[in-house]
């Protein structure tokens, strides 16, 4: 079994206190999550971030009502400094909930014989959920520690990962 580290949409635009997105819990599991990256790091597992990286017009915000975030080119779109990446690691830019939907997500962890994703990151109930439900479909092993995903709402977060416990039999491991 092969495993990577997935880190999901730590980008200033989510975690900077004051951003146009904030999620504040984004900075409570920064400890953790920084931890779990040491360890995939000394471990010599792939580290792969996946980024929201939108056009300064995109629908999601007018659909979604969001305001602009994460747009392109800009520092709200750069993933913080605790998690920067190093040389080799990958980061995969996506333009919707999805860490798989127009990406080359799927064919870089093929091309690295990956076949086990622990997921990171935020949100738990979208783009974690997301990216976990496209990741089951095409055949990976799921891993979500409950200690490195923050939640908008803890309602929403813990629905999804009973969801993603019960629905999509991703072993979520709690705290």
């Amino acid at each position: 079994m092969r495993q990577a580290l997935v880190i999901i949409d730590m980008l200033n635009d989510f975690v900077q206190p004051g951003a146009p997105l904030e999620v504040p819990a984004t900075r409570e599991i920064l400890p953790a999550l920084q931890q779990r990256l040491r360890q995939a790091r000394a471990q010599g597992l792939p580290v792969i971030h996946v980024c929201d990286a939108h056009a300064p017009d995109d629908s999601e915000f007018s659909r979604m009502g969001w305001p602009p975030h994460a747009v392109r080119g800009t520092r709200g779109a750069q993933i913080v400094d605790e998690l920067a990446p190093l040389p080799g690691e990958t980061t995969v830019c996506k333009t919707t909930y999805s860490g798989f939907h127009a990406t080359d997500l799927d064919e870089h962890l093929r091309r690295l014989q990956v076949d086990e994703l622990v997921l990171t990151g935020c949100v738990t109930s979208i783009c974690v959920l997301y990216t976990a439900a496209d990741a089951v479909m095409r055949g990976y092993r799921v891993r979500v520690p409950a200690d490195c995903v923050a939640h908008l709402d803890p309602g929403d977060g813990a629905f999804a990962l009973r969801q993603m416990r019960q629905v999509l039999g991703v072993d979520v491991e709690e705290d």
